[in-house]
């Protein structure tokens, strides 16, 4: 019976060309939409599986409250390690200190490359349950030991066996290759870990790291741990958050709470405000499944409505078919099997658009997400994935369809009724509605999106290069390089800093100040730079002057910004001093010498941090900071500049980074999100259409003889237009009546998020639903006027 109800269903398919071949576009687009997002969602919620005991592991963080105000973040002080090792560490299976990601140099004969890595405690690589697929397990055991990943060892080494060759790590360190594992997949947060070098020789070559031994308020390090299988990170949470205050009492005031955080939060729930977790990315999770299941609806209310549309055709095939004995379940499992037919050929149709457009999302999504041919769970969830669109299509269909009564149908007193077409026009009411939020939505993404973007830096970007400079070969050759670079042509200022000028590496606090409010904490954003650093960037000097190799007291001095100026609360900034709390073994004073202003150095949707700019007196920044010369193109000075680094630094890969590049990528997450919203608010729109030029084309032709009487009686081409469209136009405009509220409070508490945002205007909205309306007219448009341009003889002869 079911192979007879196919037949049926493929021969009405073949009658009906065109509405078939929209309903089955329609539903394949949506279906493709579909899968696409639930490849993509699947590839967030399987974040970081690659390690094999995820549930146990976790990242130490801390909570801290400055001024009444709680900042969380994973920075921990490194006495944290020997206090959770001595007092709690029955909890944990394993615990590791692990340096932040850096780039460094890795050399092997004439060959080298720049690839980041971390420096972890020996069981570090056990944690994290990398696969060594060469060498020693235990691969940390030797100081001079560095293990490589796959990809590393054969940019490095080629077809060689690397085991027990020696790497020359920044120019500086000779290590003995341990251990090759295998490379951490790209849906991972240790995706970039390309090597991995002992703790210890971390701790021996850094004196810094050393001092930091007993010192509770640099928060510099993070911390990993494994938990033991006999307790829970609740559990531990709450026997350890007040550790630091207790044995640290100067940290008190600062209420400093420790915790763990789940590696299964890390990647989609990692926001925190005033130390609250409050979400993450998973909310684009929600939002992507949200738009494909509405994009699905969208496609199958397009054969909903054009299945319906058509009742008059199949009420005497229904007629005759009860008349000789058929159950109402036979005709609507006839009709769940036409459904059924349909979406299989759209399911098919729908994997072709995934494979051929799967490369381009993960361009544009910055993803790596391979199509699962082998993943019997996909194919399993797919089939379930056919039978659900094929109930949420046919249903409706198959319900109404079935219903008919044969003796009113073969008398020929069928009649489809007053309100029969009623639940077509609120499916397409709730189309357009959907539609039509969708426009507005992408509307708002991308104007706070360019917002942010058109937001004043304080600095000049265009032409600004930075070039790290980790390695210790660039200790005490600034001036030098300075001196080279300027004096190629290619260079018209340059400068040091500790931290690229897109980010804050370290913030300070324990001073003092004339006026310092009583219980006042603060927290400066810190920065040592070149005496050059404001000329190099442009910046401009509100109050006071720049530094100046002239005067030897500089080399104590700072610049503060403007919003440092209000957050200090100083009327007269320059000149006032910054003095160290400590007591016991203070520093000398820092002396204010001018204020500059505000340059977006975080996030373009935040407010500018209080910043200040110390006089690097060792010239030993973390980055070279150089304005190339607008009077030559980009290449060309590229091309010296590299030169005359190649001539100072031959082992050392010539590596740079515009800084304009650096600044967009601060915008890289929400520029993906609004170009990934619009091309689905396209592709619904675009379903949408295809429904509507069914209806249309349905309608036109239901009622022909009615357009050939009118014809002959004068009614003109206009007439007869404006008869088709305005019931679609009237439908569309109340769509866009519903949807305007729903669209305002949605994106109205999406903003809210940002303290930098947009403000929300009328004519964002009017825009969208004039651009409804107009894809309306235009695709009811086209069947409209071929139906008003027809000859009214032939059709009142085909009656």
């Amino acid at each position: 019976m079911f192979k007879n109800y196919l037949k049926i269903a493929w021969r009405n398919l073949l009658k009906n060309k065109g509405y078939s071949l929209i309903n089955v576009g329609g539903l394949a687009l949506g279906m493709a939409v579909t899968l696409i997002i639930g490849l993509w969602i699947q590839d967030e919620l399987s974040y970081n599986s690659y390690f094999k005991n995820k549930d146990k592991i976790a990242q130490v963080f801390q909570s801290q409250t400055f001024n009444g105000e709680t900042g969380t973040g994973p920075a921990i002080p490194r006495p944290l390690e020997k206090a959770l090792r001595d007092g709690y560490g029955d909890n944990f299976k394993y615990l590791i200190m692990c340096s932040w990601t850096n780039d460094h140099y890795l050399k092997y004969g004439e060959k080298s490359i720049s690839r980041p890595g971390n420096y972890m405690q020996r069981e570090g690589p056990e944690l994290f349950g990398l696969e060594v697929i060469k060498g020693e397990k235990d691969g940390l055991r030797e100081v001079n030991s560095i293990m490589l990943s796959e990809s590393t060892a054969e940019a490095l080494f080629g077809n060689e066996d690397p085991i027990g060759k020696t790497v020359t790590v920044s120019n500086e360190h000779k290590l003995n290759v341990s251990a090759i594992y295998k490379d951490i997949p790209f849906n991972n947060s240790f995706n970039d870990t390309e090597y991995i070098i002992p703790w210890d020789m971390y701790v021996a070559n850094n004196e810094w790291i050393r001092n930091a031994e007993d010192s509770w308020g640099n928060n510099s390090f993070q911390m990993f741990v494994q938990l033991v299988d006999n307790t829970s990170f609740e559990k531990v949470t709450n026997t350890i958050k007040d550790v630091k205050k207790t044995l640290n009492e100067d940290s008190a005031e600062f209420n400093p709470q420790i915790f763990l955080f789940p590696m299964k939060d890390w990647h989609l729930r990692s926001n925190f405000e005033n130390g609250k977790q409050v979400g993450g990315r998973i909310k684009y999770v929600w939002l992507f499944g949200i738009i494909g299941a509405f994009v699905l609806l969208l496609a199958c209310i397009n054969f909903m409505n054009l299945s319906t549309a058509r009742s008059e055709k199949r009420a005497k095939e229904v007629g005759i078919r009860k008349s000789i004995g058929s159950q109402r379940g036979q005709l609507i499992y006839q009709f769940l099997s036409e459904s059924f037919l349909v979406v299989v050929f759209a399911f098919f149709m729908a994997l072709l658009i995934v494979l051929f457009s799967l490369n381009g999302f993960n361009d544009l999504a910055r993803k790596e997400i391979g199509f699962p041919w082998s993943n019997a769970s996909f194919w399993l969830l797919s089939f379930a994935f056919v039978i659900f669109t094929s109930l949420l299509a046919g249903s409706y269909p198959a319900l109404y369809l079935s219903s008919f009564r044969p003796v009113d149908v073969l008398k020929g007193t069928f009649k489809t009724g007053r309100y029969a077409g009623l639940p077509r026009k609120i499916l397409v009411v709730l189309q357009f509605t959907v539609s039509v939020a969708f426009i507005i939505g992408t509307v708002i993404v991308m104007q706070q999106i360019n917002f942010a973007k058109n937001r004043p830096v304080g600095y000049d970007k265009e032409g600004l290069i930075q070039i790290p400079t980790f390695s210790q070969d660039f200790n005490g050759k600034y001036d030098l390089m300075r001196t080279e670079f300027i004096g190629s042509g290619a260079v018209v200022e340059m400068s040091t800093s500790s931290s690229p000028t897109t980010q804050i590496w370290s913030n300070r606090s324990g001073f003092v100040w004339e006026g310092k409010p009583e219980g006042f904490q603060e927290d400066l954003a810190w920065t040592e730079v070149s005496p050059e650093y404001a000329k190099s960037l442009n910046l401009k000097i509100m109050e006071g002057r720049d530094f100046s190799r002239d005067y030897a007291t500089d080399s104590l001095a700072v610049l503060i910004n403007e919003t440092a100026k209000k957050y200090l609360g100083m009327e007269n900034p320059v000149g006032q001093l910054l003095r160290d709390d400590d007591e016991e073994d203070p520093n000398p004073p820092l002396k204010i010498i001018g204020v500059v202003q505000d340059m977006i150095t975080q996030s373009p949707y935040e407010p500018v941090k209080q910043g200040v700019y110390v006089y690097d007196r060792y010239n030993n920044g973390s980055y070279y900071n150089l304005r190339l010369n607008p009077n030559q193109s980009a290449t060309q000075n590229l091309e010296i500049v590299e030169n005359v680094f190649k001539e100072h630094f031959p082992d050392i890969p010539f590596e740079y980074e515009f800084v304009d590049d650096q600044y967009g990528e601060k915008f890289a997450a929400e520029e993906r999100i609004g170009r990934l919203s619009g091309i689905f608010t396209a592709l619904a729109i675009l379903i949408s259409c295809l429904g509507l030029f069914g209806l249309t084309s349905f309608v036109a032709e239901q009622r022909t003889k009615e357009i050939g009487v009118r014809k002959v009686l004068g009614a003109s081409v206009f007439n007869v237009w404006n008869m088709l469209s305005k019931d679609f136009l009237k439908l569309v405009i109340i769509s866009c009546f519903i949807a305007v509220p729903i669209a305002y409070y949605i994106m109205n508490g999406w903003l809210q998020e940002y303290p930098y945002r947009v403000i929300l205007k009328w004519w964002i909205f009017a825009l969208a639903m004039a651009g409804a309306m107009l894809v309306t007219v235009l695709t009811v448009s086209f069947q409209a006027i071929k139906a008003a341009r027809a000859n009214p003889v032939k059709s009142l002869r085909t009656e």
